[in-house]
């Protein structure tokens, strides 16, 4: 069976753990070459990894440090790429934070924060991206379409979520930024969607799932009754980088086993 991203160039964000690590190797597995992006030094070691991991594996892939709220960070990632390996073919919108807090003691550093990495990175990552699809135009030997970029939204970008504010409008805003560039840009063939995650089983929400208890209270808000895995992501992520996708512009993939789905009626309300 042909790969389905054969010798295409794609960078995911915040790659050196969770979603993004698995998102990497997925892409990876079908005959993508991986930009495994880490914020700091400190999440060096973390990134070689899953770049030594792809690698065992046959793939392809290096890392890079970039902190996607900084707009130079993000232009030196792109140049970097493109020197390296001429294109950039996918885009991974994966980096993500969380500073929760009631919202009567939320700083403005903690909003600041969420919405530079959320939000910010988004547009400063994809604004590279599509200058770059346009330069260079479709190749048929690699895709149909000039470029892709996906979008790592949450469930959260429709379920309100007290405690969050700052999070949960990044990702709201992240949906209507993501509707907003696929209007503008799907007569140039690049396509733009998102992935909307539920409960996935990854460090950042370690306390959600770490014991029986904290587990089975989660599975109350998820019909399909399994926390997700970052393969679930990884899995969807392929489906919308390769040609599989190729009539599916502008949408917010649930990827939440049910989540999203108002659990708590299922008895009746």
């Amino acid at each position: 069976m042909s790969k389905k991203l054969i010798n295409q160039v794609a960078i995911v964000t915040g790659a050196s753990s969770g979603i993004g690590a698995g998102v990497a190797k997925s892409l990876a597995a079908e005959g993508a070459i991986v930009v495994v992006n880490y914020p700091v030094a400190a999440n060096k070691d973390a990134a070689e990894a899953v770049v030594t991991e792809i690698s065992t594996k046959g793939g392809r892939a290096i890392s890079i440090q970039c902190d996607v709220s900084k707009e130079a960070d993000v232009q030196q990632m792109f140049a970097s790429t493109v020197a390296e390996f001429g294109t950039v073919d996918i885009l991974v919108n994966n980096a993500g934070i969380q500073k929760d807090s009631p919202f009567e003691t939320m700083t403005l550093d903690q909003w600041n924060l969420v919405m530079g990495i959320n939000l910010t990175g988004l547009f400063l990552c994809a604004r590279e991206a599509v200058k770059e699809f346009l330069r260079r135009g479709i190749d048929p030997a690699k895709s149909k379409a000039a470029g892709k970029i996906i979008c790592m939204s949450s469930v959260h970008e429709v379920i309100p979520w007290a405690g969050h504010a700052n999070y949960a409008a990044s990702k709201g805003g992240m949906m209507l930024l993501m509707k907003s560039l696929s209007q503008e840009f799907a007569h140039k063939k690049i396509r733009i969607n998102s992935i909307c995650p539920g409960a996935i089983q990854t460090p950042i929400n370690r306390s959600a799932w770490e014991t029986p208890e904290a587990l089975e209270s989660l599975l109350t808000l998820i019909p399909y009754k399994r926390i997700g895995q970052p393969e679930d992501i990884g899995n969807a992520a392929v489906w919308l980088a390769s040609d599989d996708s190729d009539y599916i512009n502008g949408i917010s993939l649930f990827v939440d086993g049910g989540m999203t789905l108002y659990p708590g009626f299922t008895t009746n309300g």
